[in-house]
């Protein structure tokens, strides 16, 4: 029985050597001493791991363009673009790190809270979910599309005036989903919460439209109240027109 504090015996070594005697270990092929604790170990891998997490920036991720690069002709904001670009490229990426169209947001990622939605042939869509090679031919709507000139879009307007946002980070898609959602309303598209889908024309928008309608964009900040508001006021036209600055 091996007694307390006693250095443990050494795995037996196959190379000849004595290791009483202080001959050197023999360098065979194969062998390799580990002396790394726990401790050692978990700080080595976190220092490669975390390399691995900070070290390459968010465009590079997909890697170079190639011989496999894919041909895009896309109209964004009512302007064309003839690009060549990574077939693995997302929409949002192409958006934000290759046409510095930074306003729609990179949240979760995963299409799970709506910041990066934009409209594409008025349909809005997550897209963070979205590769960028579909969309050739495609018309895209961002954040940046809505005001004309200095004078915002009724729903931008909306927004401030019914405070529908907090930090910001999220308003971008909210508009843009906002957006559809008004267009949806007009062709008289049912939602879940609709009462009678028998009836002709749209629904009458309540607050319970509008919050089950939007329910895919996520305000961590809790400014529900006054997207909603602000989503009303546009529907009947009671926001007054602003002008940035």
């Amino acid at each position: 029985m091996k007694k307390r504090g006693c250095k443990p015996h050494s795995l037996p070594d196959n190379s000849g050597s004595n290791a009483e005697d202080g001959a050197p270990e023999s360098d065979n092929k194969g062998s390799r001493n580990w002396d790394m604790t726990r401790r050692e170990f978990v700080a080595s891998a976190g220092i490669v791991t975390g390399g691995f997490a900070v070290g390459f920036p968010v465009h590079a991720v997909a890697g170079p363009i190639g011989e496999n690069s894919a041909s895009l002709a896309i109209t964004i904001n009512s302007q064309a673009h003839e690009l060549s670009i990574d077939p693995r490229v997302t929409l949002l990426d192409l958006l934000r790190e290759n046409l510095n169209l930074t306003g729609t947001k990179k949240g979760c990622d995963h299409g799970q809270c709506g910041a990066c939605t934009v409209l594409v042939n008025g349909r809005r869509i997550n897209s963070c979910l979205s590769l960028a090679v579909v969309h050739d031919g495609d018309d895209i709507k961002t954040i940046e599309g809505f005001a004309e000139g200095k004078e915002l879009h009724p729903l931008q307007a909306a927004f401030l005036e019914y405070d529908g946002l907090q930090c910001g980070y999220c308003t971008p898609g909210q508009i843009c989903s906002a957006s559809a959602l008004l267009d949806e309303h007009k062709r008289g598209d049912a939602s879940v919460v609709t009462p009678d889908l028998r009836s002709a024309g749209p629904a009458d928008l309540t607050s319970d439209e509008i919050r089950e309608r939007m329910s895919g964009n996520i305000c961590r900040c809790g400014a529900y109240p006054g997207i909603v508001a602000a989503i009303q006021s546009v529907r009947t036209n009671s926001v007054e027109p602003r002008v940035k600055g």
